[in-house]
């Protein structure tokens, strides 16, 4: 199944698409003021997600699970859009582009199809009705230590990095 090879293959591919995106940027200071602020809001919404979400132990049904089924991804895409903006080409752009549609589009299919099978009809009731009353308390130290997030947030720093480390190389080449 093509969603299930996608999903397996969806780190090494979004590594591979980062290092295209890093080396095609062409960042100046307002791109990456601009993108930046973008990807602080999607690395704050997997933050949120990663402190509420029980990974394979439940169906969370708190905090942005109540108005998103995959808050994370809904997170994982607004930081692309960031960086697409940040990098300031239209390269960059269509690769992250091609990549969300692809690789994140085909990983919720195959997610959904095994919180199916693992949930049956606790998950089909959760599609039906995804604002619950059921509250599960955030947790920093789950969405950092459990759901390792320091990951993104380590990965993110690390392209803005070199984003700022091109478009001062850009302003000093002008």
């Amino acid at each position: 199944m093509l969603a299930a090879r996608f999903a397996r293959w969806r780190v090494p591919l979004g590594f591979a698409c980062g290092a295209a995106a890093l080396f095609l940027a062409r960042p100046t200071p307002r791109s990456m003021a601009m993108g930046g602020a973008i990807a602080i809001v999607g690395e704050m919404l997997r933050i949120w997600a990663a402190g509420h979400l029980d990974k394979g132990r439940e169906v969370t049904q708190s905090g942005p699970y109540r108005f998103t089924r995959h808050p994370l991804y809904a997170g994982s895409g607004i930081i692309a859009a960031g960086v697409a903006v940040a990098s300031s080409s239209v390269y960059v752009a269509a690769i992250i582009g091609v990549y969300i549609t692809l690789v994140v589009g085909s990983t919720v299919r195959h997610e959904e199809q095994n919180m199916r099978l693992r949930f049956g009809d606790e998950y089909d009731r959760y599609l039906r009705t995804p604002i619950s009353a059921n509250r599960r308390p955030f947790s920093l130290d789950r969405a950092l230590r459990v759901n390792k997030e320091y990951e993104a947030i380590a990965g993110l720093i690390a392209a803005a990095l070199v984003l700022a480390a091109k478009a001062a190389l850009n302003a000093y080449q002008r």
